[in-house]
């Protein structure tokens, strides 16, 4: 994952990979969480223009790049999460069990702070960069559905 200081990895592919025992509302809020990071990272970067239909109605811009929501269980999370790091190419993102039970954000940080990086339980994980990079990580898994 780059450093503040650095740029971020060129917006070519993401994918958004969530815990397959996670129940249907609890996956659809950690796919939230992720894509709004992942937003809030890359800014316009990662969105298309605006579009006007016939009428000309004016809709928001969405992302140009196509964002699967891909499923995996806990230990390949894990294992995403620590090859990510290791990957200069990739942007991650995590979601851990602490964050989506925390009533606010000042509880997610105390959370975090005694909580070791092996002991963390990934509810889902964001990856986004280069193409090859990201395939590595994510081409194997199969869609949420």
């Amino acid at each position: 994952m780059p450093s503040p200081e650095n740029t971020l990895p060129r917006f070519e592919k993401c994918a958004i990979v969530i815990d397959d025992a996670l129940p249907t509302g609890l996956a659809m809020n950690a796919a939230a969480v992720l894509a709004l990071s992942i937003g809030d990272a890359y800014g316009q970067s990662a969105l298309g223009p605006e579009v006007k239909d016939r009428d000309g109605q004016v809709h928001a811009a969405i992302t140009e790049v196509p964002l699967p929501i891909l499923k995996a269980d806990a230990q390949a999370l894990h294992g995403i999460v620590a090859k990510a790091l290791a990957e200069p190419d990739v942007f991650l993102v995590d979601f851990t069990s602490a964050a989506q039970a925390a009533r606010d954000y000042g509880t997610y940080i105390e959370s975090m702070e005694v909580t070791s990086a092996e002991d963390h339980v990934y509810v889902g994980v964001a990856v986004v960069g280069a193409k090859k990079a990201v395939q590595r990580l994510s081409g194997s898994l199969p869609l949420y559905r």
